[in-house]
């Protein structure tokens, strides 16, 4: 099982790169652009025979202790079989 975490600056938060980058593909001619928030993605290869209620929580904490800094981002995960 594998799960995938993905890790963003909470709304409230300024994001000066996604910013940067908004105003790069509005220059590049990107027009419909109007807004982009960066992020970081990490894909986390499971123990087999972990069943799903034990991956979830282990994957939420790993996220939560280690992937995050819980002041200023937040994070979403899927797992996938």
């Amino acid at each position: 099982m594998k799960a995938q975490v993905y890790v963003s600056l909470k709304r409230t938060v300024l994001d000066p790169q996604g910013k940067t980058i908004q105003s790069a593909l509005k220059k590049m001619g990107y027009q419909s652009v109007q807004d982009i928030r960066q992020g970081k993605y990490f894909e986390i290869a499971l123990a087999d025979g972990l069943d799903k209620a034990a991956a979830e929580k282990e994957v939420e904490r790993i996220a939560r202790e280690v992937l995050t800094n819980p002041v200023i981002e937040e994070f979403s995960f899927e797992l996938k079989s």
